[in-house]
């Protein structure tokens, strides 16, 4: 079974379900995306904007701890968070799984193993 997104430094519980809103189901697939595109998936999937988690993020995602980001670090982060928050502003729906209304397949599985779904055959 993939590390749930909590498993990176900084990301506590909550992560897991925001993210998977985000479509974002594990560490991994947060790892491949990198901070800025996950977040931006983040923000278009209806999580609220926060500069705070943006940069935890960024520094979990290095290994280090949220409040390791200082100075002039922290000001071009702020500059790519801000910029974040526009591009996200402007992703198309279908940008989105969950937005678009698709689950991922992983998700889907799950799914019909439980019995929640109705029998596709």
């Amino acid at each position: 079974m993939p590390d749930p997104v909590s498993t990176i430094r900084n990301l506590g519980p909550k992560s897991d379900a925001s993210f998977a809103r985000a479509g974002i189901m594990d560490a991994d697939t947060l790892r491949d995306l990198g901070a800025d595109e996950a977040y931006k998936r983040l923000i278009a999937s209806g999580s609220k904007p926060h500069f705070i988690g943006y940069y935890a993020l960024v520094m979990g995602l290095q290994g280090r701890p949220w409040n390791d980001c200082q100075g002039d670090e922290k000001k071009a982060l702020r500059k790519r968070f801000d910029a974040l928050k526009v591009a996200a502003s402007q992703m198309p729906a279908s940008a989105n799984p969950l937005a678009a209304g698709h689950l991922p397949h992983a998700i889907e599985k799950v799914l019909d193993e439980i019995g929640v779904r109705p029998d596709r055959h």
